[in-house]
């Protein structure tokens, strides 16, 4: 026999109650599970994962709106990004939505491209929307905020300010020791954006590591970014200018992979072979990376992972589920790729 028919289940939209009826429970037991409340606990296991599978069995979707007002929540949450359409916010943007979209929250999310008056007037639309907790991309907070917030790529220590930050100095070691045991010495340097979250730290764990395995740091061949193009142009005229201090370099370690993709255009054009003549190294590992030409060697951080690892966090603050920790640190990996060899004999 059908079950819907059974249960008095018309077509169309499955309502709470049609499921509690189909389960011979009541609509509270079956409200308490599928809403995850905390009267939820004293539920066997069990009969939880038995209301889970029929309300999937039957296609049950919630009433958002009805949720909403029983619960006084909105389920949304804001999303302020640097920028929304680069690699590394979009990589970041697709994590969050991941997480999210499995636990039935929506998002809300704006771009303030480091404009000050920008930031503040979205953190503020953004409370006013009814948002449950902010995530933040690439962005400094500097005071203490009034809804549960996660920075991803944050280095302040802010009250109530969850920071997901990579392991810069743990980045550099991999990076700087594999140029090493490629005989490379004379090492250029493309320093990021001062209003980069990450520039500071990522030259600080730079310049530590550096000094302790012998790496002498020419201010010469040191270039930092003054824009926050999210294209390989970037870095193209920076390695231009590299090129024109006629400086001897044998490799290049760039901020970003759109930054170091750049420079390679530009030595190419000057004739100059990537590796055989300067290997470059990037930041990020972007999805691109693999795919250029030559294919580009880099410090791989997971951004989509760090993306999936900021909504949890935020989620388990607006549920109170668990103290938040002041900050979670992601471990980088080197991808070893076609744009790195042994240096050129002088």
């Amino acid at each position: 026999m059908n079950h819907t028919k059974k249960s008095g289940l018309k077509s169309g939209v499955v309502t709470l109650k049609a499921v509690a009826q189909h389960l011979g429970l009541t609509p509270g037991t079956v409200s308490a599970v599928l809403n995850d409340s905390p009267s939820a606990r004293s539920i066997p296991p069990e009969t939880k994962s038995r209301i889970r599978a029929a309300a999937k069995e039957l296609n049950y979707r919630p009433n958002f709106f009805a949720r909403t007002l029983r619960n006084k929540r909105t389920y949304t949450i804001g999303v302020i990004a640097e920028e929304i359409g680069d690699s590394y916010g979009s990589a970041i943007v697709s994590g969050i939505e991941q997480y999210l979209r499995k636990r039935d929250y929506f998002f809300l999310t704006v771009a303030h491209r480091h404009d000050p008056e920008l930031l503040s007037h979205y953190s503020h639309i953004l409370s006013e929307r009814g948002v449950e907790g902010i995530i933040t991309v690439d962005t400094t907070v500097v005071e203490t905020p009034s809804l549960p917030t996660v920075a991803v790529a944050g280095h302040k220590k802010v009250k109530g300010v969850t920071n997901i930050v990579l392991d810069h100095g743990r980045a550099a070691v991999l990076a700087l020791n594999h140029l090493k045991s490629l005989c490379h010495e004379r090492i250029a340097f493309m320093k990021g954006s001062p209003i980069s979250s990450d520039s500071k730290a990522r030259w600080d764990g730079i310049c530590q590591v550096a000094a302790q395995i012998g790496i002498e740091i020419d201010p010469d061949l040191v270039v930092q970014i003054d824009s926050n193009d999210p294209t390989p142009m970037l870095g193209y005229p920076l390695a231009k200018q590299l090129l024109a201090r006629n400086k001897t370099f044998t490799a290049l370690f760039a901020y970003n992979d759109i930054s170091a993709i750049g420079a390679i255009r530009a030595f190419q054009e000057q004739g100059l072979r990537v590796p055989q003549d300067v290997s470059v190294m990037g930041f990020d590992d972007i999805p691109g990376a693999a795919f250029y030409t030559p294919s580009l060697t880099t410090v791989r951080q997971p951004l989509n992972r760090m993306g999936e690892v900021a909504a949890q966090s935020l989620l388990e603050r607006i549920e109170g589920r668990k103290e938040y920790p002041s900050e979670i640190a992601i471990e980088p990996e080197l991808v070893v790729r076609e744009s790195t060899g042994r240096a050129a004999s002088s």
